[in-house]
């Protein structure tokens, strides 16, 4: 019997079965545990980002209660503006100058714990440190509370994945959504009246058309940046990891040409996508394969099937960071073919945010890293987000 349930066993232990039976059988299928459509084919998923009819009403309940209102539950001139007000910190030279510098330093930091050990959890004691701690330092906020990030990035994150609605999880998402905002808008209030020179103040500060976020919208974006930011980058740096250790050759081929690392990381957000789905919430009927989803509906949008659909990638299922068909040259902006960071009026706007971590970690692990090979076999878990909990390296100490 083909299965063809996200919340089965089988699809926990290896969802790509999963996905081909349900692009190739059930294109357009509904989910009564998930109370919601499920589409999982490149060209549906695509024009459920691209096309307007497909809105993004569905975050009101989603991740307003565990953030507060967003830039992601906004549209037309209200969108423009936010996204306007946030965007420019996350490319250009404000990026290069300002925050790649903090992505260094902390990569060295995690890595003095480890870089002459010659075995590392790289999970446990890297990937899911870095990226929070490079958002709180970029924040401008102390270096002493990257635990106290840490504790809500994980909470939030398990609220989010929450897909069979745990109350002790539930509970627990609304009190961290609660502990951050008496956190942050201290803060916020002390950059209003004496900005600095980091990522808090410029989101303070930030004007256009005479408009500027309120302390709300400021602490909002800040809990969506830790999580988005931190689980992109989290989960993408494990995966790519493992996808590489697995194939020794592309990993030697990194190894070899640094370039490669951007390479590296698009194909592993086709391949193996931190984020597996994203939804959409159609304010009208809507024509997708298979049939139509009504107005209204929740649309579970399975970007990590879409990037596995053969009508789009040939061989869908190899890792392979020399794939004529995919287009690394736009892999990270707007115009990308893969599903990974969305696509449309909510393309990712900490793409390029996460291009610069990931390169940055990426290069000082190989530098200290040599004859990289797994300890044990890593198998990725999840289904909202999916990476391994642990990737036990072995490697020769380098520096």
């Amino acid at each position: 019997m083909v299965v063809t349930d996200l919340l089965s066993p089988e699809c926990q232990l290896d969802p790509a079965p999963v996905w081909e039976a349900l692009r190739e059988t059930q294109p357009l299928s509904f989910h009564e545990g998930l109370d919601a459509y499920v589409i999982s084919r490149y060209e549906d998923v695509e024009r459920a980002f691209k096309d307007p009819v497909f809105t993004s009403d569905n975050y009101s309940w989603q991740l307003e209660p565990v953030h507060g209102r967003t830039i992601l539950q906004m549209d037309g001139r209200e969108h423009s503006i936010h996204r306007g007000l946030v965007s420019p910190a996350f490319r250009g030279s404000e990026l290069t100058a300002k925050f790649v510098p903090v992505m260094r330093q902390n990569t060295r930091e995690l890595l003095d714990g480890f870089r002459h050990a010659g075995e590392v959890d790289l999970v446990d004691a890297f990937t899911t440190r870095y990226p929070v701690n490079v958002i709180v330092d970029m924040l401008g906020l102390p270096k002493s509370d990257h635990v106290l990030f840490h504790r809500w990035y994980t909470s939030i994150m398990a609220f989010l994945g929450n897909l069979t609605q745990d109350p002790d999880v539930i509970e627990q998402g609304l009190r961290t959504k609660e502990e951050l905002q008496a956190y942050m808008l201290p803060h916020i209030a002390e950059r209003h009246a004496d900005p600095r020179d980091d990522l808090l103040s410029t989101l303070c500060t930030a004007e256009i058309d005479g408009e500027r976020m309120t302390e709300l919208e400021i602490k909002a974006f800040v809990s969506l940046l830790l999580v988005a930011g931190g689980e992109t980058t989290d989960k993408a740096l494990a995966n790519m990891m493992l996808n590489l250790v697995r194939n020794p050759e592309q990993l030697a081929m990194v190894r070899a040409d640094r370039s490669l690392i951007a390479h590296a990381f698009a194909e592993t957000l086709r391949h193996s996508p931190p984020v597996q789905m994203i939804m959409r919430q159609p304010s009208a009927d809507a024509e997708l394969s298979g049939g139509t989803v009504p107005a209204g509906a929740t649309v579970v949008c399975l970007i990590a099937a879409a990037n596995r659909d053969p009508r789009r990638y040939a061989d869908p299922d190899r890792f392979d960071i020399t794939r004529p068909d995919l287009d690394f040259g736009k892999a990270f902006a707007a115009a990308a073919n893969h599903t990974g960071f969305a696509f449309g009026r909510h393309f990712c706007v900490g793409a390029m945010l996460a291009k610069s971590e990931v390169e940055v970690a990426t290069n000082e692990l190989l530098d200290a890293m040599g004859d990289i090979e797994l300890v044990e076999p890593a198998q990725p878990s999840g289904l909202f987000t999916r990476a391994p909990s642990s990737l036990r390296l072995r490697f020769r100490p380098t520096t």
